[in-house]
């Protein structure tokens, strides 16, 4: 019983140890994306990929508000022929930066979720949207990694282990979508 409980209260340690002044500024961010009628492109690895595309859907259906425009959230990772198409014909590294240019904008909002901050293809798509005048955001672990210095704004889960920071960022995307929704505040 005792690691059930210990994974539990440490998984209950990071999510609490969250900046909520950087989780304040990834709200903005994505208020601002939304008010500005700017596309959001979310991406990630793994379990990562898997919440990136849970993230898109809520925001895209739960945050509808008649008072607000809809958020344009475009997840990379769901295109299967799109992603092993570049992977296989141009490098892995590449399958996120290389479908921005298709559907990017000035002023549009890159998020990826990495809980390491070094996987290489969200590195790739943190560059690329710097350069092509694009913001953003990171939700990161194991100290942010290289993909912290990239990102506008970084939510590092303080932790490394990857189960706790996946538990902690599936936790903070539904946290989001709450307060986006207008559920909740940010006070």
């Amino acid at each position: 019983m005792s690691y059930l409980a210990d994974y539990l209260a440490e998984t209950a340690r990071v999510i609490q140890a969250f900046d909520l002044a950087a989780v304040s500024d990834l709200v903005t961010a994505l208020e601002q994306a939304r008010r500005d009628g700017h596309r959001v492109f979310v991406c990630g690895n793994g379990g990562s990929a898997s919440l990136a595309s849970h993230l898109a859907a809520d925001l895209n259906k739960g945050c509808l508000r008649p008072d607000l425009p809809p958020f344009r959230v475009i997840p990379l990772v769901d295109n299967l022929a799109t992603l092993t198409a570049y992977g296989n014909d141009v490098d892995y590294a590449e399958v996120f930066a290389a479908q921005l240019p298709n559907h990017w904008q000035a002023g549009d909002l890159l998020l990826v979720i990495s809980g390491s901050g070094n996987s290489e293809n969200c590195v790739r798509a943190l560059a690329w949207a710097r350069a092509h005048e694009g913001r953003t955001a990171g939700l990161l672990a194991f100290g942010g990694g290289r993909c912290a210095p990239l990102c506008d704004v970084a939510v590092i889960a303080p932790t490394r282990d990857m189960q706790h920071a996946e538990d902690a960022h599936a936790v903070l995307c539904h946290l989001l979508m709450k307060v986006l929704s207008g559920e909740g505040t940010v006070d």
